[in-house]
């Protein structure tokens, strides 16, 4: 069959013909569910549906004979979907563009519908189904179905009938049709016609990012065409009311807060809103002052009276009218308050989220002190009692035990009875003191208890450290320092994502919507119901109230209890009887390939010290596979030499960009054979990905590969396949965003200068989107997008518009982030030189080049915590597909490696959305990699730069 490739011509308008009454309702609801519209008017023979970037026709015309032509095409091309492209089966389809190709896939599985997905399935760009009349109707994340260059639509109308079909494929823009997803990213093209007002609130504690989360809040009101409002002084702000406490808000109010710690609307205790009196005081002003949504970023405490708010509302406006305090239209026109919660607290206390606002700023403070604070200690063989925040939730503790390798924490989920815990302290310390470690650390969480509820001080944990072991012991309690200072990137980043959201949750409720809580699922913007997740947080501290420990530890999230048992794993390593029997235990390998990147020693240390509670046996390859095909560098790794390793950056074990193939594979697979590995870890970047591609592929050549195999990505420019999250991704974002925070200082203090930043990442623009997120730049130039004259000249007069307005005042350092590769003509220093020029007179430009400083010093705390886990994760893998492996080299004469099982025990690790997932690297590098570009087909961040053009006002030229 000869396969006609249709011409993409945009058409926006077109008709659907249907011949039977039964076939024209059928035809309504699939378009109405598919492209989620809204009829602008209907009748038993016409319906029409239309937006702003389409408008279509479903029209009746009655005819047998045409209907029943039509079902048999339908018929026909349904039952093919297992054996060829439908696209093949007519010489045009219409395509649509979507914002969002999960909402419709998803909507098509629920009414199981059949459709076909394309490159695959797990990263579909394309989807195509068929509708009632058996027309190939598809959608598409790209601009077009054919091209990823945009097309402009063309004025005349085009139509698309059962029977006539148009000669040419239709792609339709549906972004701004497609009703706002509870998946982020979900901002439209366009404004709508809200004029809702929204205001945002900061209660209860401060945390590091809360600033950021109101600045997004404020500006994406904006951009969505609303009013933004803040209430200062947290509830005390509401309870006062008037223009001093309930305040409209500008675009140039928030400048520059995304580098700011604390919170700069304030947050104060209201014991007045605890009375009803005050929260009827409370609706009064918020009525006065015009809100119609209210945006609260706090702890549990704060949100649980933000609901009970919400929930007393039509009573509190009720007596408000029978006492005159507010007229009948103010009634009628304020009948509900939206509300929204955004977690703002650096315990990590609430339920249902991995991560809140502010946490993981606490958690680089307390893990800096503590690399301070372990230099001191090994310079006397000291022992440390560090005292970190968590009332009711060990997070802190938690994680910063793990990413500082402390020999014991205490936390109020996990108590012992008072003998229990000192023994067990006592014998761990005691085991790692006698192995030769100079230092021991401690970590208790604030509200550590016992398992009686008697609380256990640092003062406690001091004086069995000196009565039974005899350690020269030292008592640091951190304090408030854990809330100081500006936010990190991650906090920045998900304060900013967190607040796009709130207000698309906000303009999406209803009356009878739940209250949402915007929370984050491993990588992935969620909303969850923010009476549940209160709930469940309350039950937590009742529970352990209750003494029931059990339970406490059930509420707390699945990533706490694998966090924890992570930490009681590496910390036992060699110290006490394997957990494996002998017949189960491994020799298993670790390498690592590419740049170096914050993390890779946590993941080396973690698998390592795993394996050895385990009974596995851990080996490192140093220097990479030139190492290994060079010099046989292979060698066993053992727990007293790596001390440390879980805080340094770089590699330990050495690392470079060669692969198998160019080291010498067959001198690897020697070596594999002479040391007879059962599995390979390997941590790194693309040339990480393209190693395990050719030791699977060797696997028909060369026995010694057969062996399970896992990638865990390590790699700054985060363009690994199969995965959302690199190791060390975070640590650059960390240093690029300390470097620019310094640059926009000098900038601002110079007045009327902007400096261009080149930013690593090879063809990814994933560091320089996220960076600019983060820092609040103005401009990101990256290479999936390159520079145009056209972009060029528009940001060059968007930035000439920033200076005049700034009038002198502060906050109006601009910066300009490049990725290296966006454009080889355009150089830093020529862009500076450029945009100087065109400038004017009215500002000047300069060029900044962090260089390595990308790379970071220290690895931050979630790129240790995740370096452990994943590593973790590695080994449980290699360990499950031992027994598999072990059945196909029985008989290596009938060895398959194309066997779908057997290539499964080659993959990559990897973060997607809200899962963690192992895929297959066949899959991947067949299917979705861009292999000449070493980049993903998929670009799982593009969504971001969107977001963090409208923040700062980017205006973006469309191009042909």
């Amino acid at each position: 069959m000869t396969v006609e490739i249709p011409l993409v011509n945009g058409t926006s308008q077109y008709t659907v013909e249907a011949y039977s009454n039964v076939a024209y309702q059928a035809t309504v609801e699939f378009y109405e569910k598919l492209l989620q519209l809204k009829s602008l008017s209907a009748s038993s023979t016409l319906t029409l549906f239309h937006s702003d970037s389409l408008s279509l026709e479903v029209v009746l015309k009655e005819d047998a004979q045409k209907q029943s032509a039509a079902d048999a095409r339908r018929k026909d091309i349904l039952n093919s979907r297992d054996s060829c492209d439908w696209r093949s089966h007519v010489s045009d389809s219409i395509v649509f563009n979507t914002a969002d190709i999960e909402i419709i896939s998803s909507k098509l599985r629920a009414d199981s519908i059949r459709y076909q997905a394309f490159p695959t399935e797990l990263y579909a760009m394309e989807l195509y189904t068929v509708d009632p009349m058996g027309n190939i109707v598809g959608v598409t994340k790209t601009k077009n179905a054919v091209s990823t260059m945009p097309t402009a639509p063309p004025a005349a109308k085009g139509s698309f009938a059962s029977t006539a079909p148009s000669s040419s494929q239709s792609t339709v823009d549906l972004s701004s049709a497609v009703s706002t997803a509870k998946e982020y990213p979900s901002l439209p093209t366009k404004n709508g016609n809200v004029q809702k007002a929204i205001a945002v609130m900061t209660s209860g504690g401060d945390a590091p990012g809360m600033n950021a989360n109101v600045r997004a809040i404020v500006r994406t009101a904006i951009f969505k065409g609303c009013r933004p409002y803040v209430v200062m002084e947290g509830y005390e702000g509401l309870v006062r009311g008037g223009p001093e406490y309930i305040k409209e808000f500008t675009w140039e109010d928030v400048r520059g807060w995304s580098s700011e710690g604390g919170t700069n609307i304030g947050t104060a205790r209201c014991m007045e809103f605890r009375e009803r009196a005050g929260r009827l005081l409370g609706a009064q002003h918020l009525i006065e002052a015009g809100v119609d949504a209210l945006i609260v970023c706090g702890g549990d405490g704060s949100l649980t009276g933000a609901d009970l708010f919400r929930s007393e509302w039509p009573s509190l406006i009720k007596e408000l009218r029978e006492t005159r305090r507010i007229s009948d239209e103010q009634f009628t026109r304020y009948q509900h308050l939206n509300i929204c919660g955004t977690v703002g607290s650096i315990d990590n206390d609430m339920s249902t989220t991995d991560a809140t606002i502010g946490a993981y700023s606490s958690l680089d403070r307390i893990c800096k002190a503590i690399d301070y604070i372990e230099a001191t200690a090994n310079s006397h063989s000291r022992a440390f009692v560090v005292e970190v925040m968590g009332r009711n939730c060990g997070w802190l503790a938690l994680m910063a035990g793990i990413a500082t390798s402390a020999d014991y924490i205490l936390i109020p989920e996990k108590p012992a009875s008072s003998r229990e815990w000192q023994d067990q302290m006592c014998d761990i310390v005691a085991k790692h003191r006698a192995r030769g470690k100079r230092t021991t650390i401690v970590i208790v969480a604030e509200g550590a208890i016992a398992a009686d509820l008697t609380p256990i001080s640092p003062k406690d944990v001091h004086k069995v450290l000196v009565d039974r072991l005899g350690l020269d012991t030292r008592v640091t309690t951190l304090g408030h320092v854990q809330r100081g200072g500006t936010a990190v990137a991650f906090d920045r980043i998900l304060a900013t994502l967190q607040g796009v959201e709130a207000v698309n949750a906000v303009l999406d409720s209803t009356p009878d919507t739940p209250s949402p809580l915007i929370a984050i699922n491993e990588n992935k913007i969620v909303r969850k119901p923010l009476v549940e997740s209160v709930r469940l947080t309350k039950s937590v501290a009742e529970a352990i109230h209750a003494k029931d420990f059990k339970k406490a530890m059930g509420l707390r999230d699945t990533e706490f209890v694998e966090h924890l048992n992570n930490f009681m794993a590496i910390n036992s390593a060699d110290h006490n009887e394997p957990k494996l029997s002998h017949d189960k235990r491994l020799k298993i390998a670790i390498v690592n390939v590419g740049a170096p990147a914050g993390g890779i020693n946590s993941a080396v240390y973690s698998m390592a010290t795993y394996c050895m509670s385990q009974g596995h046996r851990p080996y490192a390859i140093y220097n990479g596979w030139s190492g290994l095909a060079r010099h046989e560098s292979v060698r066993a790794l053992d727990w007293l030499s790596m001390l440390g390793w879980q805080s340094r950056g770089g590699s330990e074990i050495g690392t470079n960009r060669t692969t198998p193939e160019e080291a010498d594979i067959g001198m690897v697979a020697y070596y594999f054979q002479k040391y007879k590995f059962d599995g390979l870890i390997i941590v790194g970047g693309f040339e990480a990905f393209v190693s395990l591609h050719q030791l699977e592929r060797a696997r028909d050549n060369y026995p010694a590969f057969r062996i399970p195999m896992v990638l865990i990505p390590a790699t700054l420019s985060n363009n690994v396949p199969g995965t959302e999250y690199s190791l060390g991704t975070d640590t650059a974002l960390n240093a690029l965003m300390e470097y620019c925070d310094v640059i926009k200082q000098s900038a601002a203090s110079t007045r009327g200068r902007a400096f261009v930043v080149d930013v690593q990442g090879g063809n990814s623009g994933f560091l320089a989107t996220n960076a600019a997120l983060a820092v609040g730049a103005q401009v990101s130039y990256v290479p999936e997008e390159g520079i145009s004259l056209e972009q060029l000249s528009q940001d060059i007069e968007t930035l000439s518009d920033s200076f005049d307005k700034a009038q002198g005042r502060g906050r109006f350092g601009k910066l300009i982030l490049k990725s290296k590769n966006a454009s080889k003509v355009f150089t830093p220093d020529v862009l500076a030189r450029v945009i100087t020029a065109e400038a004017n007179g009215k500002f000047d430009a300069k060029s900044a080049i962090p260089g390595h400083v990308q790379q970071g010093g220290l690895p931050s705390p979630i790129d240790r915590t995740r370096g452990t886990r994943l590593a973790i994760r590695a080994v449980g893998y290699i360990e499950a597909n031992q027994e598999v492996i072990r059945e196909a080299r029985a008989d290596e004469d009938e060895f398959d490696p194309d066997d779908k099982t057997i290539s499964e025990t080659a993959a990559v690790l990897g973060i997607k959305g809200s899962h963690v997932t192992f895929t297959s690297i066949r899959q991947l590098y067949d299917f979705e990699t861009e292999v000449a570009k070493r980049m993903p087909k998929v670009i799982h961040w593009e969504g971001t730069r969107a977001i963090a053009d409208h923040l700062v006002g980017r205006k973006k030229v469309e191009t042909d």
